[in-house]
């Protein structure tokens, strides 16, 4: 009689069932023929400001978390209308994050526990995922997303126009191999101490072609081989032990790096977290200094990540009954406050256009 029982799985207290993501994709929720068209081209998009053939300012913007699906919908619909007049010179991705890292402990994110309950109704959290995913297309809105565990984005990478490894994983040779074989543009962010290396390491390893152990789509286990992500990019976003890392001495030294490794020298600059010191009312004072610089003729400058709600600031999980449209992970400016950001960017792109 086998004994692995009775040396395995010592600490396992309850298994569920988990959907397959071809099931959650073929019965709840399809990909149209336009929706696949539509994050084609934005995808496309992405690219062509990643690699400098569009100058253009990729923008990054949205919600710290998802919390609320039917909140995030309104969000994205008044960011579209907001951002319709900069198209010429911005192209707004909306932040959807459905995971969150954390250091010790606390809410993992929507697709984990969406009724912030901790019942982690994670079979319900995908399905609510991805069904806000393709709104999120039909209505038009591109949407980004911060991809921490390598099976979810079987359900609804494919909605996906661009995709973020974060500090905390950036480092993470599992992460690294799995974004050499994702099918849109990623961007590791630097280090939580605020180095940069680990990031462009990140990038030249994602570049490169990995074998590594997966799931398929019917989830059943697998080996896959990739052919190597030419369109990943590293985020500055500042360090616990750096600081900041968004002024122009910081951006230069970054590009350095880059083009000594042989890499694309792109750079995309996270208004929040360390280069805010966690502080929202900070993000237009980042963003004014990083639109200097593209004003200025910095080329390396490509994107921006700000950190935005329908209402500023954030509030605690446990306070009980929630507000509409506040975050409850991170601070977040107000869409009042975000619309003359986005308008200062715009002016800095029709500026460095005249150099």
């Amino acid at each position: 009689m086998p004994r692995s029982h009775l040396t395995d799985d010592l600490r396992i207290s309850a298994v569920r069932p988990l959907i397959s993501p071809a099931i959650l994709i073929e019965e709840w929720t399809p990909m149209s023929e336009a929706a696949c068209a539509r994050v084609t081209a934005w995808r496309s998009a992405s690219r062509e400001i990643i690699h400098g053939r569009d100058d253009r300012l990729l923008v990054l913007v949205g919600p710290c978390s998802i919390h609320d699906d039917s909140a995030a919908l309104d969000y994205a619909r008044q960011l579209q209308a907001m951002a319709e007049p900069f198209t010429g010179e911005l192209f707004v991705v909306m932040r959807t994050y459905f995971e969150k890292p954390r250091t010790v402990r606390g809410w993992k994110g929507f697709i984990n526990d969406p009724h912030l309950d901790e019942s982690y109704a994670i079979n319900e959290g995908l399905q609510r995922a991805r069904k806000l995913l393709a709104d999120l297309t039909d209505l038009g809105m591109p949407a980004g997303t911060e991809f921490l565990d390598n099976i979810l984005p079987q359900y609804i990478s494919d909605f996906v126009t661009w995709a973020a490894v974060g500090a905390r994983t950036a480092e993470s040779q599992i992460h690294r191999e799995f974004a050499s074989g994702c099918s849109m543009p990623v961007g590791f962010k630097n280090c939580t101490g605020g180095q940069f290396k680990s990031a462009v390491d990140a990038v030249e390893s994602a570049f490169h072609s990995h074998w590594f152990t997966s799931v398929t789509k019917q989830g059943v286990s697998c080996i896959l081989q990739t052919t190597g992500n030419p369109d990943c990019h590293i985020i500055l976003r500042g360090g616990s032990e750096t600081g900041p890392n968004y002024g122009a001495e910081h951006v230069s030294g970054a590009l350095g790096e880059l083009k000594a490794r042989g890499l694309e020298t792109r750079i995309m600059v996270d208004c929040s977290h360390a280069n805010s010191g966690k502080d929202h009312l900070r993000q237009p004072a980042v963003s004014a200094a990083v639109a200097e610089q593209i004003a200025a003729g910095q080329n390396g400058l490509m994107g921006v990540m700000l950190e935005s709600h329908i209402h500023e600031g954030r509030q605690d999980l446990e306070a009980g009954t929630l507000g509409y449209g506040v975050s409850i992970t991170d601070a977040c400016m107000s869409l009042e406050q975000t619309m003359p950001v986005l308008h200062n960017l715009a002016e800095a792109v029709q500026a460095r256009r005249t150099r």
